[in-house]
């Protein structure tokens, strides 16, 4: 389900339509400035942003871009929350909370269980319903090997 243009409030709106993201600049921010993903490739960004089921633009009404959220899910079970930011001439303006509000009210993720792995915003995330699982230990992961990433690309 594409979503052209919700309005938030105060001057922004989201989109979930992929052709509005300004992949260059999301590509700079992650590569230059996150702590989760500085030095990605470019054409990595391009795969990222292709693949995802879910992208969320937030922007300006002037249609600059102003943040962007990742969900990677079946829209059944489950959906892992990723690159979720407010580029920095934004913040400070609460849209960081207009990003979690899109995803968690999606309309094809209602039920569904949501994850992420976050150093930062802790709270922010909790005031929609995240919280720490109780039996983490049970979780199992494969670490990124961005090398063999690369590599699979031809790059």
């Amino acid at each position: 389900m594409e979503t052209e243009h919700i309005d938030v409030g105060n001057g922004f709106f989201i989109s979930t339509n992929k052709k509005k993201l300004n992949i260059e600049r999301i590509h700079h921010f992650l590569s230059e400035q996150s702590y989760w993903a500085k030095g990605i490739k470019q054409e990595l960004v391009n795969e990222m942003i292709r693949n995802a089921p879910l992208c969320i633009g937030l922007y300006a009404d002037d249609g600059k871009q102003a943040g962007f959220a990742r969900v990677i899910t079946d829209f059944v079970r489950f959906g892992w929350v990723c690159d979720v930011f407010i580029f920095p001439e934004y913040r400070g303006r609460s849209l960081g909370k207009k990003l979690v509000e899109a995803i968690v009210s999606h309309p094809k993720l209602g039920g569904v269980c949501l994850m992420l792995a976050t150093d930062d915003a802790h709270g922010l995330y909790e005031q929609y319903g995240f919280e720490r699982p109780e039996h983490h230990q049970k979780l199992l992961m494969r670490k990124l090997n961005m090398e063999a990433v690369e590599k699979s690309y031809g790059l």
